[in-house]
C-alpha cells in the first residue's frame, strides 16, 4: 500500500499509536500533518519524518477547530488523540468525565466535521479512521469516563458513515485491546489488573503500536473500499473467550 501524493491528518500524533501511524504513513509516501498537544513531541517527529505540525490542546473546542482547519486539506483523517482519567465509578467527577469526552469524542467530531466539509467542497472521497477502544465493548474497572467516551465515538462514527457515504467518504472505527503506549502503561502496570486480561487473549500479549498502525493504513487504502461503518476489534482474540 502506497500513499504517494496523498496527505493524512493525524491527531494524537506525538505519542503512541498516532506517532507510529505517522511514521508508517510517511514511510509509504504520504505527507503527514501531525497534531499533538506537546510541542517537543511534534518537533522530534518532524525531525524524524519531515511532517507538518500543529500544536493544540484538544480539550479546547475552539482551538481544536482552528487546528483542524490549519491541517486541511487532506485526503485522510485519523482521529487518534485520547486521554484517560482512572476513577472508580462512584468517584467519577464531572470534571474528569467532561475532560475525557472533550478530547476523546468532541475533538474527533470537530476534526471530522471540518475534514468532511473540506472533502465535500473538493468533490468528495477520502477516508476517516477513528481510533476507539475495546473499552467501547467491555466495562473495565476504573474506566467509566473512558469507556463512555469510546462508546460514544463508535456511535457517532456510524452516523458519520450514513451521512458521509454519499460523498464517497468512508468512516471506520478500530477498537484495540490494551496497546503498549505510555497511557496504557499507567493504566495497566499492575499485574493484578493486567494478568487476568492477558489470560483471556489467545495470543498471550497486548498489542504493540505497529500492530494497530498497520490496520489503520489498510483501512485508509483503496484495498479497503468496501469496509465502511465498522467497529473492528483488534484484540488478539480476547472477545472469543
Amino acid at each position: 500500500m502506497r500513499f504517494d501524493g496523498k496527505t493524512v491528518l493525524i491527531t494524537g500524533a506525538g505519542k503512541g499509536i498516532g506517532r507510529e501511524t505517522a511514521r508508517l504513513m510517511a514511510a509509504r509516501g504520504a505527507s503527514v500533518v501531525a497534531v499533538s498537544r506537546t510541542e517537543s513531541d511534534l518537533d522530534s517527529l518532524a525531525a524524524e519524518i519531515g511532517c507538518a505540525t500543529v500544536a493544540v490542546d484538544l480539550a479546547d473546542a475552539d482551538a481544536a477547530r482552528v487546528a483542524a482547519l490549519r491541517g486541511l486539506p487532506a485526503d485522510y483523517l485519523v482521529n487518534c488523540a485520547g486521554i484517560n482519567v482512572l476513577q472508580p465509578f462512584v468517584d467519577v467527577t464531572v470534571e474528569a468525565f467532561d475532560l475525557v469526552h472533550a478530547v476523546n469524542t468532541r475533538a474527533a467530531m470537530i476534526f471530522a466535521q471540518e475534514f468532511a466539509r473540506s472533502r465535500i467542497g473538493l468533490g468528495g472521497g477520502g477516508a476517516i479512521v477513528n481510533v476507539s477502544s475495546l473499552s467501547s465493548f467491555i466495562g473495565f474497572d476504573d474506566h467509566a469516563s473512558y469507556c463512555a467516551s469510546k462508546g460514544a465515538l463508535d456511535a457517532m462514527s456510524r452516523v458519520m458513515t450514513n451521512e458521509l457515504g454519499s460523498h464517497g467518504i468512508r468512516v471506520n472505527c478500530i477498537n484495540p485491546i490494551v496497546t503498549m503506549t505510555e497511557l496504557a502503561a499507567r493504566a495497566w502496570s499492575d499485574p493484578a489488573k493486567s494478568e487476568p486480561v492477558l489470560r483471556r487473549i489467545p495470543i498471550s500479549r497486548f498489542a504493540e503500536t505497529i500492530d494497530i498502525a498497520e490496520v489503520i493504513a489498510f483501512l485508509l487504502s483503496d484495498a479497503a473500499v468496501m469496509m465502511n461503518g465498522l467497529s473492528i476489534s483488534l484484540d488478539g482474540g480476547f472477545l472469543v473467550r
